[in-house]
């Protein structure tokens, strides 16, 4: 036999054997599938936990939300003198209240222009005194002949000179009296204070930054939303929110409405309040949902809801026997019920009072009997 035809030969016999082991690896697999896909002969117990059933409850449609929370009332204090800062005692976390001295601005400088004005007004109305005595006795020289009516006027214009002058100088007193008050710091409002950006004996500019001072009793969050989303919002609506660092959520309530969009974005800045309490900080990013619609709906705790098939499911108790039934989800919403907090679904397709297997039951293939400890039923 020729070389050639041996090596034809053994290329037939490897392609018949190549193709046999696809065929029988092709059976394996769907003999495999089908085991897979039938059904369980066994049985499972299911506890009151692992059974929930189908309610109808208020779903609120809400818009997610998102800021930073800051105080309603803040102010930064700043020096209104140029001078010295001295007797600076406050610090970070201090709580201070409204008209509390805080600081001083040297005030030797200004302790001497009020000295300077003060000489000067009084110098003004020595003047105003003078005059006024010229006048009175041009009056009466005037009236005995000895003098003309225009030099009686001449000393009328001497004292209303003299007058104006002492009320220039009057004026400037004010101003110096002003300057001087000044230079004591007080805080305008009543707060703790937040930041502390000076120090004693850093000379001070012309509202140079010293503290600043923030009231928490009263918290914004600002949010910005897309327009066609801030039409749905109203002055009252509520919304949850999680607070950085806060386990428990908070109630907020949108207090106003920006009337313009923001260039660029063209997001509309709506504005929510909340109640100061413990742990609130300013500068906390918070988030949540806004409330913008309330409807009943059926809902399943959202664990239930398992997505390890191509479109979402539930499973069941039909009869004795778990089913998978195809839903679908909608708006979802926070239920307290027996101390417990869970996150519920709208799910359409079941009907209320369908019993539904939780989360703490795991996957359960279909057509898995069943049955119920003492008190589930």
């Amino acid at each position: 036999m020729k070389k050639s035809t041996l090596w034809i030969l053994s290329a037939i016999a490897a392609a018949a054997l190549l193709a046999g082991g696809a065929r029988w690896m092709n059976q394996r697999q769907t003999t495999t599938a089908v085991q897979t896909n039938a059904p369980m002969s066994g049985t499972i117990e299911l506890s009151t936990s692992d059974v929930v059933k189908v309610q109808a409850m208020d779903m609120v449609q809400g818009l997610p939300v998102s800021g930073t929370l800051k105080a309603s009332q803040s102010a930064m204090v700043k020096a209104r003198m140029v001078g010295e800062l001295m007797d600076l005692t406050v610090r970070e976390g201090d709580l201070v209240k409204a008209g509390q001295v805080i600081a001083r601005i040297d005030p030797t400088e200004y302790q001497a222009r009020e000295r300077q004005a003060k000489q000067q007004a009084d110098a003004a109305w020595a003047q105003v005194e003078i005059a006024q005595k010229q006048y009175d006795n041009n009056k009466a020289l005037m009236e005995q002949g000895f003098i003309s009516p225009t030099a009686l006027q001449n000393a009328m214009a001497s004292l209303n000179g003299a007058k104006a002058t002492h009320m220039a100088a009057m004026a400037a007193l004010d101003v110096t009296l002003k300057a001087m008050d000044d230079t004591t710091v007080r805080s305008p409002i009543s707060g703790q204070v937040a930041q502390r950006l000076a120090q004693p004996g850093e000379r001070m500019a012309l509202d140079g930054r010293i503290v600043e001072v923030v009231n928490l009793s009263q918290l914004e969050i600002e949010a910005a939303l897309p327009a066609a989303d801030a039409g749905l919002v109203r002055p009252g609506m509520r919304a949850k929110m999680t607070i950085e660092g806060m386990e428990e959520t908070v109630t907020a309530k949108v207090l106003r409405i920006s009337p313009s969009a923001q260039a660029g974005s063209r997001s509309v800045l709506v504005y929510l309040g909340l109640a100061g309490e413990e742990g609130l900080r300013q500068g906390l990013f918070a988030e949540g949902t806004l409330g913008t619609r309330s409807t009943r709906a059926l809902a399943v705790p959202l664990a239930s809801v398992r997505t390890d098939k191509p479109q979402p499911y539930v499973q069941v108790i039909d009869g004795e026997q778990v089913k998978h039934i195809t839903v679908q989800t909608g708006t979802r919403t926070e239920q307290t019920q027996n101390n417990l907090t869970l996150t519920w679904v709208e799910v359409q397709g079941l009907t209320e009072g369908t019993q539904v297997l939780t989360a703490s039951a795991g996957a359960v293939r279909e057509g898995t009997r069943v049955k119920f400890t003492a008190g589930v039923r």
